[in-house]
């Protein structure tokens, strides 16, 4: 067995080095505890990622925290799950200050409009490769078209639309299971000692004391820094209105970050006019070069959003309060889910029909990432100025570069960057 300390110095790493998205993530734990440490079983690995799939939040640190636990109980998945964040939190916040302090700087300006048609190409990929593995029947396309119009055309709420699809898969796999598949199972087989393997402790029984001990903890963990800002600055502060809004997006964000953001663009663009559609564009070319999860862009939402609104304080301790108090209440609930859930873990492959409402949840989320897609490119194609010819050929030779040449996206970002400047330089954009 690691010592804790041999684990927390894994876990930095990883939160270091975990480029590439969920899937990269994923891989990375994978071919580091499973194959070369030998920490967890391939049947444990498994069984853990069908059980964070289930979750809302980012899957793969929600993994990396119920490991953490496995080995070493909630020290170890306290600190697998914050390690995971942290270096990725404290680079996007740089990286938002430069975007924010030097966004008058008309070179700046020109590499982030150079971003934006890789954003533009990273969102038409994710739909094409969420549908491809998801609507596995006429009834999930359905589903789905019905999501992109619900939300575009009618403005129908994000959380309506999650919620009518979970009710559609629950009875629809009764009715027809072939309509409403479960999804490909990763239950654990019975080699949970498999030779050369790390024999872990039995997992802590579900009980009410711990359930409610749980609870209580993390419940007044997550709210606290909340109320207090409440009584602090006012309840119609900017920062208690972005700990609450966040605090509902931790609730529903199943199927990653690209799932969330179309949520995120509706309330936080549209509604409380935090930032722009530019501007959240720009925060996902950001934060898709950091590691970690890619749902730390929320923080960059919190960060603008507290930069334009900064109340009584200076734009930068506007923004630093913003980021902070978004990324507490967007992955502190990650903690309470999986410390939660964690002894219910060896039941779940017999339930298939939470794996059918997950798998319609996840055809709506096709459609409402299209709607996301759908508006970031209106805003980019169509600015004030008119149609901009730039942003629409640089954006489908990303797609192409990216799908067809399968050219890793950091690259990607860097060379539409670097066109972006040129172009500003050459007077074509």
């Amino acid at each position: 067995m690691p010592t804790l300390r041999e684990a927390v110095r894994y876990w930095l790493k990883l939160g270091l080095i975990s480029f590439g998205g969920p899937a990269g993530q994923i891989a990375i734990m994978h071919r580091e505890l499973v194959e070369r440490r030998k920490w967890i079983s391939e049947s444990h690995f498994l069984h853990a990622l069908n059980f964070c799939m289930m979750l809302p939040g980012p899957e793969a640190q929600q993994l990396a925290t119920y490991l953490g636990w496995r080995l070493h109980g909630w020290r170890g998945g306290v600190a697998a799950g914050a390690l995971f964040v942290l270096p990725s939190a404290i680079i996007l916040y740089l990286l938002g200050w430069l975007y924010m302090a030097g966004g008058h700087l008309p070179w700046l300006a020109a590499i982030f409009h150079g971003l934006l048609p890789a954003v533009i190409a990273v969102i038409a990929a994710a739909v094409i490769r969420i549908g491809g593995k998801t609507l596995r029947s006429p009834t999930l396309w359905g589903i789905s078209a019905l999501s992109f119009i619900a939300i575009y055309h009618f403005d129908i709420s994000f959380v309506l639309i999650i919620a009518g699809a979970a009710v559609a898969g629950w009875i629809g796999h009764r009715i027809s299971p072939g309509q409403f598949p479960a999804g490909k199972s990763h239950g654990a087989s019975d080699h949970d000692g498999e030779a050369g393997f790390l024999v872990l402790a039995p997992v802590p029984r579900a009980s009410w004391n711990r359930t409610l001990k749980v609870c209580a903890i993390c419940i007044v963990l997550w709210f606290l820094p909340v109320i207090g800002l409440g009584l602090w600055l006012g309840w119609d502060s900017t920062p208690v209105a972005q700990g609450v809004f966040f605090s509902k997006a931790a609730l529903v964000t199943f199927g990653g970050a690209y799932a969330v953001l179309p949520y995120v663009a509706q309330q936080a663009v549209e509604h409380y006019q935090w930032l722009s559609h530019a501007q959240m564009m720009s925060g996902l070319a950001l934060a898709e070069t950091t590691p970690g999860p890619l749902i730390i862009v929320l923080e960059f939402v919190g960060f603008v959003g507290g930069w334009q609104n900064p109340g009584k304080f200076s734009p930068l301790a506007g923004a630093s309060l913003g980021a902070a108090i978004t990324v507490w209440t967007t992955f502190l609930p990650c903690f309470l889910f999986v410390f939660l859930g964690a002894p219910f873990v060896e039941g779940l492959r017999n339930l298939p029909r939470v794996g059918a409402c997950l798998t319609a949840i996840t055809a709506a989320v096709v459609g409402v990432i299209l709607n996301l897609g759908v508006v970031f490119a209106e805003h980019a194609l169509w600015p004030e100025r008119g149609f901009d010819a730039f942003v629409a050929i640089l954006a489908a030779a990303a797609f192409i570069a990216m799908w067809r040449f399968k050219i890793a996206f950091t690259w990607i970002l860097a060379a539409c960057a670097a066109l972006g400047l040129a172009a500003q330089w050459l007077g074509l954009a």
